[in-house]
């Protein structure tokens, strides 16, 4: 009873960090004496840490600072691996998420399974090498993978962006060459992770993540858990239909938000406009500068992922829907097309409670979520360490 009393206070400071020993006690359903003392002997294991909460001490004249308890960060890490069609990117993050080394190489989708695992492996160990952490700190690798997957067996379902991995059982390879545990999920539902614990969904328990970058995907937190589904491929909103006459999509379908919603959409429609290649940089300048093609592109795809989210808003009503990917970037001229479309198709009370708001992990958001996928477990193993005693 005493480990999962202390599991419950470990699962709320991952979750929300930097609260009072009396939220934390309300949080748990405890009485701040039994916090208070689990707290100590979490704070001797090196577990927790405890700091003055700055904003209030400057308000504050008289009395003691009030105290904020945190997970310490170094407590335990993980390694967050990004699995892309272009690139192999891993990082070995803190429990703060904070990155304490990283490695990647470019890579080929054409290329062989092996090749991109032998990559993955190489840039891990590079990353680990310099990190230099604790072993016995380690918790494992967790890697997002652009493509659905089905994270229980830890197998890709389909090709997606890497047609040579169909069906491979990516995780036991993995965990053969590195020697560690690993964890697999989609690469949306990894960023939806990343912001959930790191970035701007922290503290939400209800939390709907997109991700605009080459694909579409949409990764989901629901009453503070992932939901991913009964096989892994809940999320998939850059398949849903949003064009009865649109074009032709990788995945067979017919007019996809994909199709008119990605970066890769959006450059297109620019090169047909002014016939000429447009990179992703360009794309961003021409933003920038007010450019009318560029913002009215943009805001057509806002336009298009707002009316395709609503459905959710409507369906789950989560209290945040954040967006990332490379097209967070644009800002307003995505985001506020997104929010009237929402506000236009959703139910009054779904559409006042939602917040649209930016990612806030930019680049960092698919090996931050990797990691997280291996600190869903990190109070499971916390709570069984005895405190270290004086």
């Amino acid at each position: 009873m005493r480990d999962g009393t202390k599991l419950r206070i470990l699962q709320a400071l991952l979750h929300q960090p930097g609260v009072s020993r009396a939220d934390l006690s309300e949080r748990v359903g405890l009485s701040r004496a039994t916090v208070t003392t689990l707290l100590q002997e979490l704070e001797l294991a090196g577990i927790v840490q405890r700091q003055a909460d700055e904003g209030l001490e400057r308000r504050r004249t008289i009395g003691r600072p009030p105290m904020q308890v945190s997970l310490a960060p170094s407590a335990a890490y993980a390694v967050g691996v990004d699995l892309a069609g272009d690139h192999v990117r891993a990082a070995v993050c803190d429990l703060g998420g904070t990155i304490i080394a990283a490695a990647q190489t470019a890579v080929d989708a054409e290329d062989e399974a092996d090749v991109m695992l032998d990559c993955a492996t190489e840039v891990t160990r590079i990353a680990l090498a310099e990190a230099a952490v604790d072993p016995a700190k380690l918790l494992g690798a967790g890697v997002g993978v652009a493509g659905p997957v089905d994270s229980d067996r830890g197998t890709i379902h389909a090709a997606g962006l890497l047609p040579r991995w169909r069906g491979m059982p990516l995780r036991e390879a993995l965990e053969e060459r590195l020697g560690m545990p690993v964890r697999i999920d989609n690469d949306a539902n990894a960023c939806a992770l990343g912001e959930a614990l790191f970035g701007a969904g922290r503290g939400c328990r209800q939390l709907a993540v997109v991700r605009l970058s080459g694909c579409v995907g949409l990764g989901l937190i629901l009453d503070g858990r992932p939901f991913r589904g009964a096989c892994g491929v809940a999320g998939e909103l850059g398949h849903v239909r949003v064009a009865r006459d649109g074009l032709i999509c990788r995945c067979g379908g017919r007019g996809c938000l994909e199709t008119v919603a990605s970066s890769r959409a959006i450059r297109g429609q620019l090169e047909r406009s002014v016939g000429a290649p447009v990179t992703l940089e360009q794309l961003f300048e021409l933003l920038e500068s007010g450019q009318r093609a560029a913002c009215r592109a943009v805001a057509d795809a806002g336009e298009a992922v707002g009316d395709a989210i609503a459905t959710t808003v409507n369906l789950l009503n989560p209290e945040r829907v954040v967006v990332g990917g490379q097209l967070a970037a644009a800002g307003e001229v995505l985001l506020e097309p997104i929010r009237k479309a929402i506000a236009r198709q959703t139910i009054a009370p779904a559409a006042a409670a939602v917040q649209v708001a930016a990612g806030e992990l930019g680049d960092r958001a698919t090996v931050l979520g990797a990691a997280a996928i291996q600190f869903e477990l990190a109070p499971y193993v916390l709570a069984e360490l005895e405190p270290v005693t004086a």
